[in-house]
Order: structure tokens, then C-alpha cells, then sequence
């Protein structure tokens, strides 16, 4: 039986953090350096720490973002290999976002990590700027999975070898 985030946010704090670290980490940590540096926007506190265990199990650096405007202000000042964002947040919407992040950034990929499921919400993102969305729940192993695909992708896209729209 596979664990879902979703799945994990019931119960106390502790034990869900204890059931990604099963599902993400069975052996020892991994010692690797980071594999690329993540800016993820959730305005969920467990769901923004579960996600960033496992995408830190998984040697990628996490800034995490609850709203809007600090997201703005993140991707601002730093370089990121990827926005992965919550189509809900307080101060707007992801599709906001991601419009006014294409301002001033049109080569960092953006993967929407939602609950909005609808097609019509996953339209949007995707003519908003997205190259992925993938609905909650998803398990560690799909989130991670997506992940990998669409930064490796924006980094051969960057070596001038595929297009970066909806890698």
C-alpha cells in the first residue's frame, strides 16, 4: 500500500513526519549534495514541512513560501531550479503567480502541486506558465518523480536541446 501526503497529514504532527521519513528515507540519508534548489509555495505549514523532508531526503534544497508576496520576494533575490506551487494561497491564487512570475523570470520551470483537480484549473496553470501540474494526493515517489523530469528537462533546455513548454 502506498503512503499519500494527503494520507499522512492525519494524525499528530510527529507522526506523520515519522511516516514520510518511512517512505522517503528507508536506509540512511543521503549524503549527495543538492540536486537543484526548490522554492515551494503552500500556505498548509504541514503539508510545506512534509514535502520539504522529502524533497530534502531526495538531496534537493527547499525555501518554503506560505503566501504570494513572499514567494515574489524569494523569487526575486534568488536563483531556483524550480517553483512548485499550490494553486491556493493566501494573497492570490498560483495561476497569479505564475503570470507575474513570467514577468520577470520565463525560464524557471513551475510545477502546480494541487488539490484544485479540475481540468479547467489545470488549463489555466499550463497557459499561466506551468510546465506540470500533478493533483493532490500524490505520493512522495510521484512528487519526486515530477520533479526530476521537469528540472532535468528545463536543464537541457537551457543547454539548447529540447523546449521547456510543458516538458
Amino acid at each position: 500500500m502506498e503512503t499519500c501526503l494527503a494520507s499522512v497529514l492525519h494524525g499528530t504532527r510527529k507522526q506523520r513526519i515519522a511516516e514520510v521519513r518511512s517512505v522517503t528515507s528507508p536506509g540512511l540519508p543521503n549524503m549527495k549534495p543538492p540536486s537543484g534548489h526548490i522554492l515551494y509555495i503552500e500556505d498548509d505549514q504541514d503539508t510545506r514541512e512534509l514535502v520539504k523532508y522529502a524533497m530534502g531526503m531526495n538531496n534537493y534544497k527547499v525555501i518554503a513560501a506560505a503566501n504570494l508576496e513572499d514567494a515574489l520576494r524569494l523569487a526575486r533575490k534568488n536563483h531556483f531550479d524550480l517553483y512548485l506551487i499550490d494553486n491556493w494561497m493566501s494573497g492570490g491564487s498560483g495561476i497569479e503567480l505564475s503570470k507575474r512570475l513570467r514577468e520577470f523570470d520565463s525560464c524557471t520551470p513551475i510545477l502546480f502541486y494541487s488539490g484544485a483537480a479540475l481540468e479547467r484549473d489545470k488549463q489555466e496553470a499550463f497557459a499561466a506558465g506551468a510546465q506540470g501540474y500533478l493533483v493532490k494526493p500524490a505520493s512522495p515517489d510521484e512528487l519526486i518523480a515530477e520533479v526530476i523530469r521537469i528540472v532535468s528537462a528545463a536543464s537541457r533546455t537551457k543547454s539548447g536541446r529540447v523546449s521547456l513548454e510543458r516538458a
